[in-house]
């Protein structure tokens, strides 16, 4: 059988799979036996996929992903980030759009702590969005802001979606973490900016009130108190990392550290918090596993098909330039988020499409940060987008999905922008990890 007909035949079965409702790590899973059963030559096909399911999970360079789950988790459980957001409000003066702003500066500081884009958008929502609608803030100005820069706890370190993508694409994690930095940064730029031009222009949409007067030494009070301890944490995961002191498993580890002590330090030793937040760490890690165990195999099945083989060499025999594919693959996925959820995607992805860019010469690196930026683009995508639901659970009960979906279109479109950027400028992605 020729490869195209088995990369067919199997895109075909895993779609079926997934359309009729069955879990992704078991979707996998099925299409896996049946494949090593056939390709491999029966049950020592089946024990290789078991030593392949080890050998997939039992990597050092997986181990951050926990400890960055676990650390969000902790932070969001614990109430900190409502304390931390008040303090940042009072540092804003009058300006246009001033809370929606403080949406973004409280997601992006968020994001250094967090690594799961659904608990940024739920803690940004639950907190801004009752004070944004008496205010008098239109929907516009409440709800897209918190959507896109809950998102950008995929951009930002720590993210386990980082640390799973360069896992999986045999890269230095460190050096993927650093990579996603800037383009996070220019992302939420992006926002502001937009925000104040809004505002601006029409002014209806978040209106403007009077603000109470916070005395200086107030204010550098709290941000001692509630901001740089914070800021701590993010140079323990971060700041270590980069000047080599410590690797990403080692980081990780000690801002889960951090995060603990910071919790005891503001509220006491919580059994209930630690016990929920170990609990849905181990839940959520579960799953992840799950569905990457099953798409290493996956690309081993791949690739012994000699279906990676025959796409490499129908990309590189394409009479186009070398962008052009990026672009059309930068498409692709693009489509696939507006069904999907980002960690399927990349699993279904990764195993083509890092052979192909291997072949016309990417660095993968750069490659990996456009492709997370499409993946936080594909959680506020229109109709399934997670963080979109999640929105929808904190928002007023008057708010439709339909608002939530047009509340969230003009940060897609800044995305898009920061993506083209990355693509043209290579080096907002490659500069720091040029410098490690």
């Amino acid at each position: 059988m020729e490869w195209w007909m088995v990369l067919g035949l199997i895109f075909c079965a895993l779609m079926f799979l997934f359309v009729i409702g069955v879990p992704v790590a078991f979707s996998f899973l099925f299409i896996n036996i049946i494949g090593v059963y056939l390709l491999w030559g029966g049950e020592g096909g089946i024990n290789q996929l078991i030593l392949s399911i080890y050998r997939s999970v039992a990597t050092f360079s997986l181990l951050p992903v926990p400890l960055f789950i676990l650390m969000g988790e902790i932070m969001f459980r614990a109430g900190i980030a409502p304390r931390m957001m008040d303090t940042l409000d009072k540092w804003l003066g009058k300006i246009p759009g001033r809370l929606s702003l403080l949406a973004v500066g409280g997601g992006t500081l968020f994001s250094t702590l967090s690594g799961s884009a659904m608990a940024g958008c739920a803690m940004l929502g639950s907190v801004l969005v009752p004070e944004m609608e008496k205010r008098g803030y239109k929907k516009t100005m409440s709800i897209g802001p918190i959507i896109g820069s809950g998102g950008l706890a995929i951009m930002i370190p720590p993210s386990a979606l980082g640390v799973l993508l360069a896992s999986l694409s045999r890269i230095s994690v460190g050096g993927m973490l650093m990579a996603i930095i800037i383009p996070g940064i220019i992302m939420a730029l992006l926002y502001a900016g937009y925000i104040v031009l809004r505002a601006v222009m029409q002014p209806d949409l978040a209106p403007s009130y009077q603000i109470e007067q916070v005395a200086l030494a107030q204010k550098l009070l709290l941000t001692l108190k509630y901001v740089l301890p914070l800021g701590t944490i993010v140079f323990l995961v971060i700041g270590l990392m980069f000047i080599g002191v410590a690797t990403p498993t080692e980081s990780a580890a000690l801002g889960a550290l951090g995060c603990f002590i910071l919790v005891f330090i503001y509220r006491g030793w919580n059994w209930e918090v630690m016990r929920t937040s170990v609990a849905s760490t181990l839940r959520i890690t579960v799953m992840m596993f799950m569905i990457m165990t099953g798409a290493m195999a996956f690309s081993q099945i791949l690739a012994f098909s000699g279906a990676s083989s025959g796409l490499v060499s129908l990309a590189g025999g394409l009479n186009l330039p070398p962008i052009m594919i990026l672009i059309f693959m930068q498409i692709l996925l693009l489509f696939l988020g507006v069904f999907m959820e980002p960690l399927t995607i990349m699993m279904v992805t990764l195993p083509i499409y890092m052979p192909i860019v291997k072949a016309l010469g990417f660095d993968p690196i750069w490659f990996g940060t456009i492709m997370l930026i499409n993946m936080e683009m594909a959680t506020t995508t229109p109709p399934f987008g997670l963080v979109l639901f999640v929105m929808k659970g904190v928002a007023p009960p008057d708010t439709r999905m339909t608002d939530i979906y047009k509340a969230g279109l003009p940060f897609l479109l800044c995305d898009a922008v920061a993506m083209g950027l990355v693509m043209i400028f290579p080096s907002l992605a490659l500069y720091l990890p040029s410098l490690m």
